[in-house]
């Protein structure tokens, strides 16, 4: 795949279409993702839905629901190429207990919508992965038009979990540093790696080049600010609690304690919260290591699940 390329991981609800070759990736469950390329040309486009039909709600909602998820990216392809002939390949809708999914048949419901819509339009399904009671990792790597499947065990919580303390005690901790100022983000990134157990994997300047980091470089922490452009770190932190779960101290000036907003990043999922301002981040690397480090490590110790939230 070219350097270049762009990088796409879809959260449930999401959907992405690409003019350019293009890597994208999501997580399944009893959810379905179907992919589309066109047969000549290089556009691709793929979604993640959760339920098969939409009950009529909101347009920002559409994505959540394969009925006009599906639609959508099908209507988008077309709008690129009318005449262009487009082939589709289908992957989830396991019946995954725990926390990829349910014991329900949501994912059988969502294998038939994908399969009608595609056959309404006259769209051919050449390959797929569906059923079972799997989870599933899907990388699409459109210039190729192929899809590598990984398959997620419903027993992968517990071993992951014990494969995580056996790889974190015989490795440094990853930690990604996300934060809109690159000289706050310089000076988090130097005084991770001044520790001898953790190193830095990455930065991000906002939650979308954040999202796309935790998916390529999979960090065991994650240092998050609140105040960004694109997506506040709050609401970036909920979504990532709900759909892909990470270790996440959040690192922000209005964090302060005791206050609202780090009540609502610990509900959110956060693990710990720093007030920026105590790291007094002009000071020295060793004044900021000695507040910032230990919850830092600490962090990388804790297990997350997923969560829900009423609203």
């Amino acid at each position: 795949m070219s350097a270049n390329a762009e990088r796409v991981f879809l959260l449930p609800g999401e959907y992405h279409v690409a003019r350019t070759p293009c890597h994208m990736a999501t997580l399944l469950g009893s959810c379905v993702a179907v992919c589309l390329r066109h047969e000549t040309k290089p556009y691709a486009a793929m979604n993640h839905c959760l339920l098969a039909t939409n009950p009529g709600g909101s347009d920002p909602d559409k994505g959540r629901y394969g009925d006009t998820s599906i639609e959508t990216i099908i209507w988008l392809m077309k709008k690129l190429d009318e005449r262009g002939k487009i082939n589709a390949k289908i992957y989830g809708g396991g019946a995954v207990v725990g926390h990829l999914g349910t014991t329900s048949d949501i994912g059988g419901k969502n294998i038939l919508m994908a399969r009608t819509v595609l056959k309404k339009h006259g769209i051919p399904i050449v390959s797929e992965d569906v059923g079972g009671t799997k989870g599933r990792r899907i990388y699409f790597d459109t210039a190729k038009n192929e899809v590598v499947v990984k398959v997620i065990q419903k027993t992968e919580e517990g071993a992951r979990l014990e494969e995580k303390r056996r790889e974190i005690a015989s490795r440094k901790t990853k930690v990604l540093v996300v934060d809109d100022s690159p000289l706050v983000r310089k000076i988090l990134v130097q005084a991770i790696s001044g520790t001898k157990d953790m190193e830095v994997c990455g930065e991000a300047g906002d939650a979308f080049e954040a999202r796309d980091k935790i998916l390529e470089l999979d960090p065991d922490v994650i240092s998050l600010d609140i105040i960004m452009p694109k997506l506040d770190g709050l609401k970036f932190l909920k979504s990532l609690s709900q759909h892909y779960p990470k270790p996440v101290v959040i690192c922000s000036t209005i964090a302060k304690d005791q206050s609202q907003v780090a009540a609502k990043a610990k509900e959110y999922g956060a693990v710990d919260v720093i007030d920026k301002d105590t790291l007094h981040l002009y000071k020295g690397l060793a004044v900021v290591q000695e507040a910032y480090i230990p919850k830092i490590r600490r962090a990388a110790g804790k297990v997350v699940r997923k969560m829900m939230f009423k609203d």
